[in-house]
């Protein structure tokens, strides 16, 4: 099986689909002067972009990586989380607490079944 990737870079693409998977990178906010429900909207936003790339929607989401800077503010970013999720079928997911450049406040990375 060959792999594909989505808008390759120098040091990473934002996504690659092999063997019916497609792996998007970790996706963070442009605008990062918003709060964490407002970067967490432009995550899942990039998100919904680079899974319709490849061909999938956020219902085949396998797994899902959050990284937040402050994990006093998980509750607003599943305040977005679970609305964007809807009625799709929820991945498996864990949440870290973790330092991210800037003024970044939360990071996904997400695989999902094509």
């Amino acid at each position: 099986m060959g792999i594909k990737r989505i808008e390759p870079g120098q040091h990473l693409s934002k996504a690659v689909i092999h063997n019916g998977i497609v792996y998007v990178a970790g996706q963070t906010a442009g605008d990062d002067s918003q709060g964490m429900a407002g970067q967490t909207e432009q995550v899942l936003a990039a998100i919904d972009k680079y899974l319709a790339a490849a061909g999938t929607d956020k219902s085949k989401l396998i797994t899902a990586m959050v990284y937040i800077t402050d994990m006093s503010l998980k509750a607003d970013m599943d305040s977005v989380w679970i609305p964007w999720i809807g009625s799709a079928k929820p991945p498996t997911r864990a949440c870290v607490g973790t330092n991210l450049a800037g003024k970044k406040l939360v990071e996904i990375v997400v695989s999902a079944a094509i």
